[in-house]
């Protein structure tokens, strides 16, 4: 299982997550910070649980590129 974590709050709205992988990732047309789709919220962390595995590589790759560093990703 993959999980992904992104701190929204403090996003910069530099687009990379989404550019990398789009799948997981969405900008706000409102306020122009990135989404994490299909996560749900908990004080300010939203978190995604995946249990297909193949979308570790790209989240990988949106949280190292992210320089905020907001993005967090693990595999359970």
């Amino acid at each position: 299982m993959v999980i992904i974590t992104l701190q929204r709050k403090k996003c910069i709205g530099c687009n990379y997550c989404v550019e990398v992988a789009p799948e997981q990732f969405q900008m706000s047309h409102k306020d122009g910070k990135s989404i994490l789709i299909n996560s749900y919220e908990r004080k300010g962390f939203f978190t995604l649980k995946e249990s297909n595995n193949d979308i570790f590589e790209k989240a990988v790759q949106a949280a190292d590129l992210c320089p905020a560093k907001i993005i967090s990703v693990k595999i359970k």
